[in-house]
């Protein structure tokens, strides 16, 4: 029987069924249900009001649902041990003025009952401001402490509340660059962000949320759904037609439907041999702003 267990795939990180929560009259969250996987980083999307914040709360035990179950790493939300391998960011934080960066992680560290890892300044870029105190950092640098703060428990999941908001273009880099880097060591992230092109970078997945509900999830390419092929082409035969296949045309420049975007290379180099001049070649594809722009309208027609 042991060994049966040890070859079961861990819990997800994040797993929750019906959550539903009601301020007053206003249903804020209303049977929301996703999951993340270990090392799976998931976006949480969704207009101001939508519930996405609510939803996090619930998630870490700060707001209790009124229906619903959560799971964190294996273990009930209602459970404290469920939390003690879980970083958050939350969206808006203040930190004592009066203690250096390095005393807020000492601090954070003992609250966590978990050595102090110095190194995260580091890994944030804050290690050359390690010493200074923090009532003097700008919001981009306190932004940055936060996501240290985040880290210093070496947390399996990390739950991050627009942790781009305060920071520049190199910022908001470098904090792509660190979920990278998270994916790659199996720690789990919960994302949410209005900056939805840092979103497109980094996630593995996606969950729409409108009216307190989830009105779309999936992989980018199942949101998004197949990508389209515009080119600008000159002297296309009708053998050329025939290995474009199906296609819309206006003037001199042909869409064509692609599958695999890998294939692109041979289409391009087939069009050639057969004597078609090729002037531009350009991949199109729905963004992501444009999905949840359509999701949250079709919503409102509804």
């Amino acid at each position: 029987m042991t060994e049966l267990l040890t070859q079961l795939p861990p819990a997800p990180a994040v797993w929750t069924s019906g959550l539903r929560k009601r301020y007053g009259r206003r249903q804020a969250v209303d049977g929301v249900s996703f999951t993340v996987g270990r090392g799976e980083v998931v976006g949480l999307l969704g207009p101001n009001g939508a519930g996405k914040t609510t939803v996090i709360k619930m998630l870490l035990g700060l707001v209790r649902p009124d229906a619903g179950e959560v799971m964190l790493l294996g273990r009930p939300g209602a459970d404290p041990r469920s939390r003690a391998r879980v970083g958050y960011l939350p969206e808006l934080f203040r930190y004592q003025p009066w203690l250096t960066a390095t005393e807020v992680l000492r601090l954070h560290a003992k609250l966590a009952g978990v050595p102090a890892d110095l190194d995260t300044l580091g890994v944030v870029g804050l290690a050359d401001r390690a010493g200074d105190r923090v009532g003097g950092f700008s919001k981009g640098m306190q932004q940055r402490l936060g996501l240290a703060v985040a880290l210093v428990a070496r947390p399996e999941l990390v739950v991050l509340d627009e942790p781009t908001s305060a920071l520049d273009p190199i910022g908001r880099a470098d904090v792509r660059d660190l979920l990278l880097a998270l994916r790659d060591k199996q720690v789990a992230v919960l994302l949410n962000s209005h900056l939805i092109g840092e979103v497109e970078r980094v996630c593995d997945r996606v969950v729409i949320l409108d009216h307190g509900r989830v009105a779309a999830s999936g992989t980018l390419p199942e949101l998004l759904g197949r990508g389209s092929l515009r080119l600008r082409l000159d002297g296309v035969t009708a053998a050329a037609e025939a290995r474009l296949g199906a296609f819309t045309r206006e003037a001199d420049t042909f869409v064509v439907p692609i599958e695999d975007p890998a294939a692109v290379p041979r289409l391009v180099a087939d069009l050639v041999g057969l004597g078609v001049r090729i002037h531009a070649v350009e991949p199109v594809r729905m963004s992501l702003e444009e999905r949840l722009l359509t999701i949250i309208r079709d919503g409102e027609a509804a």
